[in-house]
């Protein structure tokens, strides 16, 4: 029945043409824009804490296949590679706290939607030792899309620990999806910042 349910969902939902040039029309301008703001930042990353500026993590892209997504650090450089939600509080920096407050710390997946790896807004890229996240976005079709920088999941605060949840609201902005949407989804993205 699951099964059904997803193989709905991906006959449903086929914007990837008017997606992608949505995503590069303003992926352009924005990286532009951004690049005063990254090198800022990484100058304060570099003189703040050790380690590289930029931290390139395996995450789980469309149809499941793995791919390499860049953040600015956050994080001390002996943090292991855990979700979020299961992250000791002072494995985080005192930049990268507000960085993470602000979003800043994704710019650098710019470079990911540029590539075609990531979309602007779609569900967001989870690690592969998220197994259980895995299977619910797998049997709701939502591992046929590009992981997105913002989601409606992220907008309405539900986070990767509830596995569940997070895939079925993945699933409906999937459903639901427009162009108008995704605007909407940015823009919220950018005044919850």
């Amino acid at each position: 029945m699951a099964q059904s349910a997803a193989d709905a969902l991906r006959q449903e939902y086929r914007p990837h043409r008017p997606k992608r040039i949505f995503d590069l029309v303003l992926a352009v301008p924005f990286a532009a824009l951004s690049l005063p703001v990254l090198v800022l930042m990484a100058a304060i990353i570099r003189v703040s804490s050790k380690g590289p500026v930029v931290y390139a993590q395996t995450r789980v892209g469309r149809h499941g296949i793995p791919f390499r997504c860049y953040k600015l650090r956050t994080m001390h450089v002996d943090t292991p590679s855990v979700p979020t939600h299961e992250m000791a509080p002072n494995a985080v920096t005192p930049v990268g706290r507000f960085l993470r407050r602000t979003k800043l710390d994704e710019l650098p997946q710019l470079w990911n939607v540029l590539r075609g790896d990531m979309s602007l807004v779609g569900p967001r890229p989870c690690l592969p030792e998220q197994e259980e996240l895995i299977h619910h976005r797998l049997h709701q079709g939502v591992l046929a899309v590009a992981p997105g920088m913002t989601g409606l999941s992220q907008v309405r605060g539900i986070d990767m620990s509830n596995p569940a949840l997070c895939a079925k609201t993945d699933a409906e902005y999937l459903r639901n999806w427009s162009l108008g949407r995704d605007v909407s989804l940015l823009a919220q993205t950018f005044w919850r910042s």
